[in-house]
């Protein structure tokens, strides 16, 4: 870890600088202010996933299923990846406290295929289980990892022989699928003390015949360029659209920046994620979505908005469904959000 490029007196650091408002005025919002419609109001139409769901693979030879926020069953030229798996009720360092899902999820954890790897982008509680790490871990999982995230899993029982750390730009192979962890901009810890101590990362998924990319948590950055200048043209991009502020905008994109990063990479279609399945942050939680479709139409970007539980394959998109209600939003104009530090071009 110490021997990181990231690495920087004492702890992981990103590219930029962080600017955050002052913790007061941020815990105030949140408490006494935000949205009125931060959570759903009634049940949320999802689609009902089993094992037996994923007995063939996809004709197109790449299929995703989005279980919700960043969850992601990714099937690839024979392979199946899961990425960020969370089943856990709360997202919280205080069990059965904290921001509580929205509904179950769609593929309940016994009905989860047999998966070549998981793969982790940091070790935030809403992309981080340590529950379904221990479930997974018992059917001899193999976890895919970015720097110091191991010592989590270890700590939870996972055998070290199971486990796979990398740094930025560094890659492993799964048969014909190549897996690198990318640079994202954003931050890591589990509790008040480990800020920084473990390293965050987002990861291209790439074959012979295929090229995905999905972002983890970030804020905007110049490394977008770089990463599909590398391993781009993509695809399928999957990027976080929620959890956003003006207050932290220097750790989330915001619809608008997370289109501009699809843009960057040179993704085809834009599977848009982090958003509609907890409460984390002042917005709406319709207003991600809303907010994204006007974006990505005026950028004419080709998006896929599946239900939770829906799949999806690039190959054979279908027009987008509004299965989330119309309640008042802000609009970009009303509520803008822009990373700080990045080049202007950007």
């Amino acid at each position: 870890m110490e021997r990181s490029p990231q690495w920087r007196d004492g702890k992981f650091r990103n590219v930029y600088e962080r600017i955050d408002a002052p913790l007061f005025t941020t815990m105030r919002k949140f408490f006494f202010g935000g949205s009125k419609y931060r959570k759903p109001t009634a049940p949320i139409p999802t689609e009902t996933r089993r094992a037996a769901d994923y007995a063939e693979p996809p004709a197109s030879g790449l299929r995703v299923t989005w279980l919700g926020h960043s969850v992601l069953l990714v099937e690839i030229d024979g392979l199946r990846i899961l990425i960020d798996p969370v089943w856990a009720d709360n997202v919280s360092f205080v069990p059965l406290m904290g921001p509580k899902r929205f509904y179950p999820s769609p593929l309940a954890a016994s009905e989860i295929p047999e998966v070549d790897a998981v793969l982790l982008s940091h070790d935030h509680y809403d992309h981080l289980d340590s529950a379904m790490v221990r479930e997974l871990s018992r059917r001899k999982a193999r976890f895919i990892a970015p720097l110091g995230v191991g010592m989590h899993l270890v700590g939870w029982g996972v055998p070290e022989q199971q486990i796979e750390e990398f740094d930025w730009w560094e890659s492993v192979t799964i048969g014909p699928l190549t897996l690198t962890a990318v640079p994202a901009r954003h931050f890591s810890g589990r509790g008040l003390r480990d800020q920084g101590q473990t390293l965050w990362c987002g990861w291209t998924l790439v074959t012979d015949k295929h090229r995905v990319y999905y972002a983890g948590d970030t804020a905007m950055q110049d490394a977008f360029v770089e990463i599909g200048e590398r391993y781009g043209p993509f695809e399928l991009t999957m990027i976080e659209i929620g959890a956003y502020d003006a207050l932290w905008a220097d750790v989330h994109l915001g619809p608008e920046q997370a289109v501009r990063a699809h843009q960057l990479v040179r993704g085809d279609v834009m599977l848009p994620v982090h958003w509609g399945l907890f409460d984390l942050a002042l917005h709406g939680w319709t207003e991600p979505i809303e907010r994204f479709l006007v974006a990505a139409r005026d950028a004419g970007v080709r998006v896929a908005v599946p239900r939770p539980g829906g799949r999806i394959e690039p190959a054979h998109i279908e027009p987008v469904q509004r299965w989330w209600p119309s309640v008042p939003w802000q609009t970009v104009d009303e509520a803008p959000v822009r990373s700080s530090g990045v080049s202007p071009a950007l």
